[in-house]
């Protein structure tokens, strides 16, 4: 199974989009699996279920800073070049969708209890979620090269 079909899965089996993302690619770069579930468990639903950035795109951001984080203070041409990874796969995200933030992108604010059952009567998770959770992870792999 590849990697985008595995953040697919993890989504479908109940993890947020934040968590699917970052848990099947964080063992890539020495992150467990559990402990990045943890790590992402605030991100999903637009961080803490606010409707803010897509949890998708947070998951994404912790692999590339897993990836590509700096671990010395000094070291800012590593730093610039996490902030450009970032600053990209933002950028093909937003061009993908038009949008990067949870009630833009589903056309309802699931921060609300209204809003949450529109998603739910419409059944948003499993259509337009899925899809940006796949989307996600598929610009993750090319902004990385995670297939050369």
């Amino acid at each position: 199974m590849s990697r985008v079909e595995e953040a697919v899965t993890y989504f479908a089996e109940g993890f947020s989009c934040a968590q699917a993302v970052c848990a099947a690619y964080a063992p890539l770069f020495g992150m467990e699996r559990e402990m990045a579930l943890r790590a992402a468990g605030a991100f999903g639903g637009g961080m803490g279920r606010t409707g803010q950035t897509c949890g998708a795109v947070t998951g994404a951001l912790i692999v590339i800073g897993l990836k590509h984080g700096k671990t010395q203070a000094e070291d800012n041409a590593t730093r610039e070049k996490c902030y450009a990874l970032a600053a990209d796969f933002i950028r093909r995200f937003e061009a993908r969708h038009g949008a990067l933030t949870c009630p833009a992108l589903l056309g309802c604010d699931i921060g609300t209890p209204e809003g949450r059952a529109y998603s739910q009567e419409n059944r948003l998770s499993s259509t337009i979620c899925t899809k940006l959770v796949r989307d996600a992870a598929a610009i993750l792999e090319e902004v990385l090269d995670l297939n050369g």
